[in-house]
């Protein structure tokens, strides 16, 4: 093509192009002129074809050697070619050609790239400190609602029975001595045979049938009954689940099924800082209700032994996986326990043992099955 342009009168702005294109309708190539008014009006000039349209129609295509090829916004298969020496008032007002996308080419690869980096920088600070001010901040009705739909009746598999209930309920009310009936936290026993207990949204917490058959007095289910309510109380919970799970549990938890949802759930983590946080509140409501810390110090003692892990040596998996390692919260335990008087049994024989066999003897609760 030649790259020859003429200005034309009576407009001093105005300019004449030689240029090809092809309308779009059919394949005929049209080789003429392209007329500028010097502002946005285009019209394109040829024995075969004539077409007007604007400036701001037209979107960059390709280059090709000496060449610039143009299409049009409102007739996709139009293709406008024109020489690369152009007038430059004219090539001001074009299309500019797109190398990596229009705003980083306006701004330049090293300075979008700048900007990208501060973006994704403020991004990931957002996404790990948003869950530390926004989950203690979630109403605790919308909190109420969001556990009950990622739990339910956990499956059916909460044992239930007349002895069991009111064991657990005495024990529950010596570790969390509210006085408001609408915030009591609720607590029950899964039929699940893991050493495990988890504080759920909406001040539900739940003590899987395996830890609760590894304690041996139930001052050692009041230390860990306490420990979970702690979480709730300190509202821990949907801190940790925004930043474990993202938003994508609160939205897609309810239909993943229940072996999903109990495996998430049982092994979300807190900080280290929140569980001795949480540790602190079962020690405190344990000495207002005069329970003793000693049996949460000899099972937190027999895990780590059982389980190499020791104050030193680093946390084990299940229920401890990201707590303080057994041995340091054995001693913590411990070193909370008072000299005199003695401390009465917080449950009789008979009552630990409606919730030692509280999941055998029900008969309708639900198998758990890994599969």
């Amino acid at each position: 093509m030649r790259s020859t342009w003429a200005r034309s009168e009576p407009m001093d702005t105005s300019f004449q192009l030689a240029a090809e294109w092809y309308d779009g309708r059919s394949a005929l190539r049209h080789a003429g002129e392209l007329h500028w008014d010097g502002h946005a009006g285009l019209v394109l000039h040829a024995p075969t074809a004539r077409a007007e349209f604007a400036v701001d129609d037209l979107q960059f295509a390709d280059t090709r050697p000496g060449q610039m090829i143009y299409r049009r916004k409102s007739q996709p298969d139009f293709r406008l070619i024109l020489p690369a020496d152009m007038p430059p008032g004219l090539a001001a007002r074009l299309p500019r050609p797109s190398t990596y996308g229009r705003w980083i080419d306006r701004l330049g690869l090293g300075r979008a790239a700048a900007i990208f980096a501060v973006t994704s920088a403020a991004a990931v600070a957002l996404f790990l400190t948003a869950p530390a001010w926004l989950g203690p901040r979630i109403p605790a009705g919308w909190e109420r609602q969001i556990g009950d739909a990622l739990v339910g009746d956990f499956g059916g598999r909460i044992c239930h029975t007349p002895a069991g209930d009111a064991a657990l309920a005495k024990l529950l009310a010596k570790v969390d001595p509210a006085d408001n009936a609408q915030d009591k936290v609720r607590a029950g026993i899964a039929n699940m045979d893991m050493v495990n207990a988890v504080a759920l949204p909406g001040g539900q917490v739940l003590l899987f049938d395996g830890l609760v058959q590894q304690a041996d007095s139930p001052e050692e289910l009041a230390g860990v009954l306490g420990h979970e309510v702690g979480h709730v109380r300190e509202r821990h919970v949907m801190t940790a689940l925004l930043r474990q799970f993202g938003m994508s549990i609160l939205l897609a938890g309810a239909d993943s099924g229940v072996t999903n949802g109990v495996f998430g759930l049982a092994a979300m983590g807190y900080s280290r800082d929140a569980e001795r946080e949480a540790d602190e509140y079962a020690r405190a409501r344990m000495a207002e209700s005069a329970i003793s810390p000693l049996g949460a110090a000899d099972f937190f003692a027999r895990m780590a032994d059982e389980r190499s892990d020791s104050e030193d040596g680093p946390a084990v998996l299940g229920w401890l996986a990201s707590h303080p390692s057994a041995g340091e919260r054995a001693q913590a335990y411990r070193a909370a326990a008072r000299t005199a008087p003695a401390y009465p049994p917080v449950l009789s024989d008979a009552e630990f043992a409606a919730l030692k066999s509280m999941c055998a003897d029900d008969p309708d609760v639900a198998e758990f099955d890994f599969f």
